[in-house]
């Protein structure tokens, strides 16, 4: 399932020919994705303006000029690509069709006009359906299903080492079980919350009372490290992520302990070996030598 970094991408990527453009037309090729598109979905879309492109938490947000926002979520296996209306856009590096995709699997187009990188067409390609998009009225985000409830964004200035201590330590949770929790910060998944906490010297394992508050800084600070780098790498492409122009990920070849079960812990003062636990259904990669 794509974390945030890999949401961030596709964001930056299709913001260019979304953000001010002009939805000339919309097309739902099925009545639904994972759940059942909005009534009237298609017509909703057309002729509205996207005011701007955001990312809440692991969605995509389209501020609409008709008042209302359109949330979009990539599920597992889905993939925005962006078709230029210029043969000349389609250059190495450019946004075109990510190979390998099945047209059969293009479930929803955009027709896109204004954006500031020209007219595009925008297609939601997800063979696997556990993608969604749904409309709310603008301004509710509070009451939106699967917006409600959020925590901080991990990036943003509601995100405290203070604020992450403060739930920590009232809780008996595993820290990693907690860190996972939407509500208690959003956006974060299995892969980066492992990397962060390898970097914060803290075990996976350990109850979020008993970190103390020098812990949780240095756990804060890992978080936002991890993402920023994430971020600036394209993601990590596991399976079946890729950017909006096609593009892979490479945070992958970075990773300290996840997927490196059995490999030295990468700390040049550490002689310990990855180590895999499975927590709640999910692996958790540690060093039990430098992860206290």
């Amino acid at each position: 399932m794509p974390e945030l970094p890999e949401v961030e991408t596709v964001r930056r990527g299709l913001s260019p020919y979304m953000t001010g453009a002009q939805i000339m037309r919309a097309e739902a090729r099925r009545p639904d994705l994972r759940f059942a598109l909005p009534q009237g979905f298609a017509k909703r879309l057309t002729g509205a303006r996207v005011e701007i492109l955001q990312r809440r938490a692991k969605y995509l947000l389209a501020r609409l000029s008709t008042g209302e926002s359109l949330l979009m979520h990539l599920g597992m296996s889905g993939r925005f690509t962006i078709e230029p209306a210029q043969a000349a856009a389609a250059r190495p590096g450019g946004f075109v069709r990510a190979p390998g995709t099945n047209g059969a699997h293009d479930h929803v187009i955009f027709d896109m006009a204004g954006g500031r990188a020209g007219d595009a067409r925008i297609v939601f390609n997800d063979p696997r359906r556990f993608g969604f998009m749904t409309l709310f009225d603008t301004g509710r985000e509070a009451e939106a299903p699967f917006l409600n409830g959020l925590g901080p964004e991990p990036l943003g200035n509601d995100f405290s080492a203070a604020g992450l201590w403060e739930t920590l330590k009232a809780r008996r949770a595993p820290v990693k079980a907690l860190l996972l929790d939407q509500r208690v910060v959003a956006g974060l998944g299995n892969i980066y919350v492992c990397e962060a906490l390898h970097r914060a010297h803290v075990s996976p394992l350990r109850e979020g009372r008993t970190l103390s508050e020098d812990e949780a800084g240095r756990l804060f600070l890992a978080i936002r490290l991890v993402l920023e780098e994430a971020i600036e790498a394209g993601g990590s492409s596991l399976k079946d992520f890729a950017a909006a122009d096609g593009g892979l990920g490479y945070f992958q070849h970075a990773f300290r302990v996840y997927g490196r079960e059995g490999q030295p812990c990468p700390d040049e003062d550490c002689s310990g070996v990855i180590a895999r636990h499975v927590q709640s259904g999910r692996s958790s990669f540690l060093c039990p030598v430098c992860q206290l």
